[in-house]
């Protein structure tokens, strides 16, 4: 998990036109979307809202220069989360239809409900699409950037002072965890070795969880005092410059937004004149 902590960041830093928009543009098409393809209606036009919104996310990642592979490994570890809330919905009755059809029984009673499959269907299309563009904005958007572009959008200072020496010392504990696993691989040491004793090897980890958690004590207490050094106090706040938008970024910033607004509302627009 560490390694995909640093392989997530390494990525970030990576060269390519959607790499190099600013971060606030990245964080507001990213929430517009989210906002969007939830806040519509629990009805079949999400299907069509959600496609086109995918394949904006597609026509992104494509841009981006990044590998499929990176998208799908890191879905496939978010996936599961959510999956397992969409699936339990089939067997319950959902209050937004009127009238439920059984489509299978199970045992011990339990029935599963065409509408509650659809539901379903929906819940999973705003999941994926929502996943998918917090994915692209983590993906192309290094750390101390995205702590910096909500800054400039207004993230109160205390949030970003806080989050800005959580984010720093998530990789120093990180490093940390490297260096402890490190010195256990040189010493041939294996926690899944089934040849050694089991309690053997719940006594090492053991002591290497006690000796990590020592060892961040330590350190946030270095940390605390250097910034104490270094006039930190209550009034205390992370520097942001203002950084204006280039041209590509409003035009981006622009064409993005028309898109997200407006499919919702012409797909919903075409349903009533059918209707």
């Amino acid at each position: 998990m560490i390694e995909d902590l640093f392989f997530l960041e390494k990525q970030a830093y990576k060269k390519s036109p959607v790499h190099a928009l600013d971060a606030r543009v990245k964080i507001i098409i990213a929430f517009a979307a989210i906002i969007a393809i939830v806040a519509v209606p629990y009805s079949t036009m999400i299907y069509t809202v959600g496609a086109i919104f995918f394949a904006f996310f597609i026509v992104l990642w494509a841009f981006s220069l990044l590998s499929p592979a990176v998208y799908l490994k890191r879905l496939a570890v978010i996936l599961p989360f959510g999956i397992f809330l969409i699936v339990f919905q089939i067997f319950f009755k959902n209050p937004y239809y009127e009238s439920f059809t059984t489509i299978a029984t199970l045992p011990f009673g339990i029935e599963i409900y065409a509408e509650s499959v659809q539901f379903a269907s929906i819940l999973l299309v705003k999941f994926l699409v929502s996943v998918s563009f917090i994915i692209l904005l983590s993906s192309t958007t290094r750390t101390q950037d995205l702590l910096e572009g909500a800054g400039r959008l207004g993230l109160p200072a205390e949030f970003t002072l806080t989050l800005g020496m959580m984010l720093r010392y998530l990789y120093v504990f990180g490093y940390m965890i490297r260096k402890m696993t490190q010195s256990l691989e040189t010493r041939c040491f294996n926690p899944f070795d089934r040849t050694l004793p089991y309690r053997y090897r719940l006594e090492k980890v053991a002591y290497a969880v006690g000796t990590l958690f020592i060892r961040s004590y330590e350190q946030g207490e270095r940390t605390y005092t250097a910034m104490l050094c270094r006039g930190y106090g209550r009034e205390s706040h992370l520097y942001i410059a203002k950084k204006p938008l280039k041209g590509r970024d409003w035009t981006f910033l622009a064409a993005g937004l028309l898109l997200i607004i407006a499919t919702p509302l012409l797909a919903w627009a075409r349903i009533i004149v059918l209707a």
